[in-house]
C-alpha cells in the first residue's frame, strides 16, 4: 500500500469508529470513490489494533478494576459496581460474536454496498436524533444491568451491517434506556474492547490461514495513526457530547447519505 493510503484509511477508522457514524460505512465509501481496491487483511487487522489500544490506553483504569473485580470475591461497593459492569460487557458481546460467526466474511464482504451504507446512514441517523430527542438520560453507566446489556447487545448486532455505526447503535440504544449521552458513549467504547478483540484475534487467524504477504511497515504506520488518532477521538467526543449533543452528528449522517445517493444517480 502506498504511504498516503495507509495515512488517509488509519485517520478514517480511528475517526469513525468512535463517532457514531459507521467506521465500515465510510471506509467502503473512501474505496468505492477513490477507486482503491480492498486494503487486505493486513491492514483490517492494522486498525483493529490500532482502535483496540486506544480504548485500553483511554479506559486502562476502568478496564483494570473490572478485571480484578471479576477475578476477585471482593464485595466492596466499588467491586460489585465493577463486577457487575464486567459481566455486563461479556453479556453484551455475546450476541455480536454469534452474529458474526453466522454471517461469515462472504456477506459482510457483499454488504459493502454504497446503495445500502447510504440508507443506512440516513436511517439510522433519524432513529438516534428521535431517541437523543426524547430520552431521559438521567442514568449513570454504573447503573446498566445485565439486562441492559443484553439489550444494547443485541442492538450492536445492527453493526454488522455497513452505514449503521456500531457506536451509534450502542449509543442509541443507551439512551433509550435513559443512560446520559457521554454514559451512553462510555458504555459503547467499554463495549468496543471485547468485540474488537474479537476482531483482531479472528483477523489475525484469517491472515495466518490465508498466507497472505505481510506488509510490515503499513501494519506499524496504520496500527500506530488509528490508536494515537483514536485517543484524541475519544476525549473530543466525550467533551462535545456535554456541549452539543448528537444532532450534528444526526445531520451529518443525513447529508452524507443524501449526498452519496446523489452522486450514485448520478453516476448510473
Amino acid at each position: 500500500m502506498e504511504l498516503w493510503h495507509v495515512v488517509i484509511l488509519a485517520l478514517v477508522q480511528a475517526l469513525t469508529e468512535f463517532l457514531p457514524v459507521s467506521s465500515s460505512g465510510h471506509l467502503g465509501l473512501v474505496g468505492f470513490f477513490l477507486g482503491w481496491p480492498y486494503q487486505g487483511l493486513t491492514f483490517d487487522l492494522a486498525l483493529h489494533f490500532g482502535t483496540l489500544t486506544a480504548v485500553l490506553i483511554y479506559y486502562r483504569r476502568d478496564l483494570w478494576r473490572m478485571a480484578t473485580a471479576l477475578l476477585s470475591r471482593g464485595q466492596s461497593a466499588i467491586d460489585v459496581q465493577h463486577r457487575r459492569l464486567g459481566w455486563g460487557l461479556v453479556i453484551a458481546t455475546v450476541p455480536a460474536l454469534i452474529a458474526g460467526v453466522a454471517m461469515g466474511d462472504a456477506l459482510a464482504v457483499s454488504l459493502r454496498s454504497p446503495l445500502l451504507i447510504a440508507i443506512n446512514l440516513i436511517v439510522f441517523g433519524v432513529v438516534l436524533g428521535v431517541v437523543d430527542r426524547h430520552a431521559r438520560q438521567s442514568r449513570d453507566v454504573w447503573s446498566v444491568g445485565l439486562r441492559d446489556a443484553l439489550l444494547i447487545g443485541l442492538a450492536q448486532v445492527l453493526a454488522l451491517i455497513p452505514g449503521v455505526s456500531r457506536s451509534g447503535i450502542t449509543m442509541t440504544a443507551g439512551l433509550a434506556l435513559g443512560l446520559s449521552r457521554v454514559d451512553a458513549a462510555r458504555y459503547t467504547f467499554l463495549m468496543s474492547v471485547p468485540v474488537t478483540a474479537a476482531a483482531s484475534a479472528h483477523g489475525l487467524l484469517t491472515l495466518l490461514r490465508s498466507g497472505e504477504s505481510i506488509d510490515v511497515w503499513a501494519f506499524v504506520i496504520g496500527a500506530a495513526i488509528a490508536a494515537i488518532a483514536g485517543l484524541g477521538c475519544i476525549h473530543f467526543l466525550l467533551g462535545f457530547l456535554r456541549r452539543a449533543g448528537m444532532l450534528p452528528f444526526v445531520v451529518y449522517r443525513i447529508a452524507l447519505g443524501i449526498a452519496v445517493l446523489v452522486m450514485l444517480a448520478v453516476a448510473a
